[in-house]
């Protein structure tokens, strides 16, 4: 796979040109950073479709985690290069409005990817992040008996899903009123961010019954945490990565929520081939989400390099 950081923005003229060469369609893929494995999960799923599709797939990705400078730098770069579509995952749901903008102006078709924004799509892939939060945050407080102390890790403030898989928190936050939360701080979606805020919270707090984090990979940073103050809690995450699940197999983490960016990274990446090929498209496709726990992990297990984009059929219904 071929990663595009803004130091190397400016070869990305050259490679376009070689790869409309090569192939009937190319294709511009936005993620947010290379820290997060779900969008390393996204990126191959991409790459998996462009192989099998005769479309090529070229990433940009922040060398700054979610860094809107350098997402916005990119864009102004594919503006210039002029892809046959684009796959977008915005940073930030406001602040790269403008460059949608632009996109939309210069007629480059764009698959709009997990956080919604305004503008012109050919469709939006996503999943549902408000269910998603509050089916994370009742499983934890039914697990818990509907008593006890928590704190919760949230995402990046300025992306939409974390807002959504909050307001989820509410909701059931409102059905269990046994439940006490501590604390809730900021852990960027990255796991050494959510290890210092739980580390601080552990210090503060002699009991922690449960940790509510917003995504996998600050799950595994408050297990980090904790193991270091020899500590334990109960913790759930959402994801569905790989190294969350195998804690899953070992008991320390209890579950994580499937929002599948595999799936996601599948079906955009064919949404944009079907657009090209001049093929009908919903003005949305949302996947499901699933719990994964104790008794269903093992289907998750299997690396995600090593599995198998779905057919469109089985994602557009």
């Amino acid at each position: 796979m071929r990663y595009l950081v803004t130091a190397t923005l400016a070869g990305s003229m050259a490679l376009f040109a070689s790869t409309a060469q090569a192939a009937e369609m190319t294709i511009a893929v936005f993620t947010k950073n290379l820290t997060n494995p779900a969008y390393e999960a996204f990126r191959i799923a991409t790459d998996q479709i462009a192989r099998t599709t005769g479309a090529r797939v070229v990433h940009f990705v922040p060398k700054k985690p979610d860094n809107v400078d350098e997402q916005k730098a990119m864009v102004e770069q594919v503006l210039k290069d002029k892809p046959d579509a684009v796959i977008f995952i915005p940073v930030d749901d406001v602040a790269m409005i403008p460059s949608v903008n632009q996109l939309n102006d210069a007629k480059i078709p764009v698959v709009l990817v997990s956080n919604p924004l305004p503008g012109n799509f050919v469709t939006y892939v996503g999943a549902d992040d408000f269910e998603i939060g509050y089916r994370e945050a009742r499983y934890l407080f039914e697990n818990l008996g509907g008593k006890g102390k928590i704190v919760v890790i949230e995402g990046t403030p300025a992306a939409p899903t974390n807002r959504e898989r909050v307001r989820g928190y509410a909701r059931a936050f409102a059905e269990f009123p046994g439940i006490q939360v501590l604390g809730s701080g900021v852990g960027n979606y990255q796991q050494p961010d959510a290890r210092r805020v739980m580390a601080k919270f552990l210090g503060e707090h002699p009991q922690i019954d449960a940790v509510l984090s917003a995504n996998d990979g600050m799950a595994l940073g408050v297990l980090e945490a904790l193991k270091e103050a020899n500590r334990t809690s109960v913790v759930i995450g959402i994801n569905g990565i790989l190294p969350a699940v195998k804690q899953i197999e070992t008991g320390a983490i209890l579950a994580t929520v499937d929002f599948n960016m595999f799936k996601i990274g599948c079906t955009a990446t064919r949404a944009a081939v079907r657009h090209l090929k001049q093929e009908p498209l919903p003005e949305k496709v949302m996947l499901p989400a699933e719990i994964i726990d104790k008794t269903n992990y093992k289907a998750w297990l299997v690396p995600v390099d090593q599995r198998t984009c779905p057919e469109w059929s089985e994602v557009s219904r």
